[in-house]
């Protein structure tokens, strides 16, 4: 009961801090500038910390990290390293400095906004405002759903009928209340906060499961122990490449380069303050990336040595839980004091992610698809409380897909990250990409691209769940890759868009060239400076 009480104290700490910063941050939200991205003011550490933190929630740690350490042991730590250098560390040296010029220049708040003005085209920026606001409900989802398993088995409210579902409305209406108050500024400032509270956990979090087998080596030793039903090789859990190595390199692209094309991370692109700060997010953010996600993975590998099978039991449906994983283990590995120090750590990282999803979505409902009305213009103060209002009705519509996933456990946190990510990655990662870099991008190749995006990830959702038409489909099974897998096939969306969108450009008409140079011609404004000296070079002594 002591412990309950330590770590039930722990989390009031942290939601007051949290609420206090949104209520100091209210000042910064007078407008739609201020409110969606800080005033483009936004400092590099702050900038930083916001896209990690937004980055790794809840699904990394407890879905992801539980899953794929269970899956492909010691070799999971190959997804960590690939979110380090090509989530972070490319992603901000190929995007980040691009991103804010061009969008500045645009004077575009959020992707939908930018893909409207780069293209010229309002129905572009319409439809990419409804693939936002779809698809980033089952990821908000996924974070409310490791949350949630995390706080029952912590705080023991697994114990009381209905404490799963008691913690996920009371995650909802936490996270609403602070984006509500502070808008980005404030998501920023509490990003900061918990990304500290992150690292310090994770280090502190890597020796303790480490300590229990013996060290590193020790544990190594255990883990070699258990064979993958997948292959042949003894003790491959503990090999750098693991059981499955193409099926690994699928989840390394799908969370790696996915984040290229989320809106809620390219929106940290738009909002940081100046050149000097882009380079100095770009150390600070890859660093953070190296230490959180490889810390995560790292952890989630050893699964195994601590957890049975039979252990991470879903306790509604009887079937295999992949997201207990990482709860039981932890109950298992960790002292009292330091388990208060993990559900802070992941409601850290889960409440930067979902005050992230649910602002990138609400705004981009407001903006681009209310406020773009011509004909019925809003004022800024308007704006701001529809935004809020959508906001509010994101999170409930995340909050009963969360539930609805727990009683039926047919979407596990895994799938729907890769649902939601296949779908908005697909859709966008290409044409944002190209369009930042090439003047060649055609209004039908962005087209082709949410088609292929939206339309991949959803047949294949429906071949792999069940019958179609009165027919099963069944997914070839033998294979080195599992086709089966949504976190495959949203690798493969990805991968096909960047192929489809300069093959389409090639072939349909360009877009109208005064278009096309306004939005480079931010890349290339001219400075005038005084000139220091007057004489010319012959004439100085």
């Amino acid at each position: 009961m002591w412990r309950d009480i330590m770590h039930a104290a722990f989390i009031l700490v942290f939601f007051t801090i949290t609420i206090s910063v949104g209520i100091y941050s209210r000042r910064h939200t007078k407008d739609v500038g201020s409110f969606v991205l800080g005033g483009r003011s936004v400092g590099p550490w702050l900038t930083a910390f916001s896209y990690g933190a937004t980055y790794f929630s809840a699904v990394v740690f407890i879905g992801y990290a539980g899953l794929f350490g269970w899956n492909f042991g010691i070799s999971a730590i190959w997804i960590g390293l690939g979110n380090a250098f090509i989530g972070s560390l490319v992603a901000w040296r190929l995007l980040g400095r691009r991103a804010r010029v061009m969008t500045k220049h645009l004077n575009s708040n959020t992707m939908p906004d930018f893909f409207g003005s780069r293209y010229d085209s309002r129905g572009l920026r319409t439809v990419a405002a409804g693939i936002v606001f779809v698809f980033l409900i089952p990821y908000s989802a996924s974070v409310f759903n490791g949350l949630s398993h995390l706080f029952t088995t912590a705080l023991g409210l697994n114990r009381i009928p209905y404490g799963y579902e008691l913690c996920i409305i009371v995650m909802s209406i936490f996270t609403a209340a602070y984006v509500i108050l502070g808008g980005y500024m404030s998501t920023a400032i509490n990003d900061f906060i918990q990304g500290i509270i992150m690292l310090i956990g994770l280090v502190v979090l890597v020796f303790s499961v480490l300590s229990n087998h013996g060290g590193l080596m020790g544990s190594l030793a255990a883990l070699s122990q258990f064979d993958s039903p997948t292959s042949d090789i003894n003790g491959v859990f503990a090999s750098i490449l693991g059981p499955e190595p193409l099926n690994l390199l699928g989840v390394v692209i799908l969370t790696s380069l996915g984040a290229w094309g989320l809106p809620q991370m390219v929106q940290k692109f738009y909002s940081i303050k100046d050149e000097k700060s882009v380079r100095a997010a770009t150390v600070i953010s890859t660093i953070f990336a190296i230490i959180v996600a490889g810390g995560s993975y790292f952890i989630g590998s050893f699964g195994r040595i601590f957890v049975s099978a039979e252990e991470a039991t879903n306790p509604v449906t009887g079937a295999f839980a992949s997201d207990m994983i990482v709860p039981e283990m932890l109950e298992k590995a960790a002292p009292p004091v330091l388990i208060a120090l993990v559900v802070v750590l992941v409601l850290s990282a889960s409440m930067s992610t979902l005050s992230s999803l649910v602002l990138s979505s609400s705004s981009t409902i407001t903006l681009d698809l209310i406020a773009a009305n011509p004909e019925k213009p809003l004022t800024e103060k308007m704006k701001v409380t529809w935004i809020r209002i959508f906001l509010a009705i994101f999170v409930f519509v995340s909050m009963v897909l969360a539930l609805y996933s727990y009683r039926t456990h047919d979407m596990y946190i895994a799938k729907l990250m890769s649902i939601s990510w296949g779908a908005l990655s697909g859709s966008f990662l290409a044409p944002f990409l190209y369009g930042l870099f090439w003047k060649g991008v055609t209004k039908v190749a962005v087209w082709a691209s949410f088609i292929s995006g939206v339309g991949l990830t959803l047949t294949h959702l429906v071949l792999s769940n069940g019958p179609l038409f009165g027919h099963s489909f069944a997914f070839p099974t033998g294979l080195a890759i599992n086709l089966a897998s949504p976190i495959n096939a949203g690798a493969f969306t990805m991968l096909f868009g960047l192929v489809l969108v300069p093959v389409v450009s090639l072939l349909t008409p360009k877009i109208r060239n005064e278009v096309v140079e306004h939005a480079f011609e931010g890349y290339a404004i001219k400075v005038a400076a005084d000139q220091k000296r007057q004489l010319p070079e012959d004439e100085v002594q």
